[in-house]
């Protein structure tokens, strides 16, 4: 349940309530050496001006050893000031969430992208960022894919105030557009039913929200969630005065499958990848002919990518 809600630092598990807020960003400058003060809650086709290194046949089916970049992040952040309680805030591009954003890094959260344990919300909004520079920024696919913060849509904060959250949504879809094209907008939510995560992938043009759970089930498991999601398309749509030509069409993808308790954060990210490298809108119901399955090496890529990221951006 640590990475529930919020934008947040790691922190051991047994210290963490489900129903704590969201926290606020400090009023004090947060850099580097300072020391933690804030409480966490818990193919490949080529797009436009990018290519993905590597394409799917290339993937070895089984994961090895850590790699040189991993490595060389892990010894730079074992020599930094984040072994000793420091952290480092990190202001995102607006276009990555459609508004300032920030998060919070911290030594645990290095620990989980290390040790492929359940990745926190830092993590996961760290990554999306870099698919946002990386495959996205300065390309037409920033008209055609958007991110939505999970620290602001998900279930624990649906139970307290499901109209604030449905009005956060509503916003986001204003801030990108008149949204008369096909487009995606990508919902990584927290169940809040110990921490299961599934991607939401909303077409407003078509009315059509895919989704996509790495283990069986439907968005049945989710009423409220489901609810809220399409309170905000019709709430959207009227204050943009469109017409609701044909219901709200859902549609389970049949998406790769986890074997384990702890990688469906790394699907849910997967999945977003994958859609953005292919630059697909429409999400076949069987899922991509190139991407049946996830192996480890799959995750084990994404994880590189990151520290990459991490490295170029000089976060440590």
């Amino acid at each position: 349940m640590r990475d529930a809600v919020g934008s947040f630092v790691g922190w051991p598990s047994d210290l963490i309530f489900p129903d704590a807020e969201t926290p606020t960003r400090p009023t004090h400058k947060v850099g580097k050496g300072i020391s933690r003060r804030i409480e966490s809650v818990a193919s490949q086709k080529e797009v436009p001006g990018r290519k993905l290194k590597s394409a799917a046949k290339d993937i070895p089916t089984t994961s090895g050893t850590k790699s040189q970049i991993m490595m060389r992040l892990e010894k730079m952040v074992d020599e930094s000031d984040i072994m000793h309680g420091a952290i480092r805030s990190i202001d995102f591009d607006e276009g990555v969430f459609g508004a300032a954003h920030f998060e919070i890094i911290a030594k645990e959260d290095m620990q989980q992208l290390f040790e492929h344990d359940e990745l926190g919300i830092a993590v996961i909004h760290t990554y999306i960022w870099y698919m946002y520079v990386t495959l996205m920024q300065g390309t037409e696919l920033c008209n055609r894919f958007n991110f939505i913060a999970a620290s602001r849509i998900n279930a624990t904060l649906i139970t307290k105030n499901p109209t604030s959250v449905k009005n956060d949504l509503v916003d986001r879809f204003m801030a990108a557009g008149d949204n008369t094209t096909p487009n995606l907008y990508f919902l990584p939510f927290n169940s809040g039913n110990g921490g299961h995560w599934v991607l939401v992938a909303m077409d407003l043009s078509r009315l059509i929200v895919y989704y996509l759970d790495s283990l069986s089930g439907d968005w049945s498991k989710y009423p409220s969630m489901k609810k809220t999601v399409d309170a905000a398309i019709i709430k959207f749509r009227s204050k943009k005065n469109y017409r609701n030509r044909k219901d709200i069409t859902w549609v389970r993808v049949q998406c790769p499958q986890q074997n384990n308790s702890v990688d469906c954060r790394f699907f849910v990210l997967r999945f977003m990848r994958d859609i953005i490298a292919l630059n697909r809108i429409d999400i076949p119901k069987m899922y991509f002919e190139e991407y049946k399955s996830y192996s480890r090496a799959h995750l084990d890529e994404m994880k590189d990518e990151l520290c990459q990221f991490i490295v170029d951006q000089r976060i440590i």
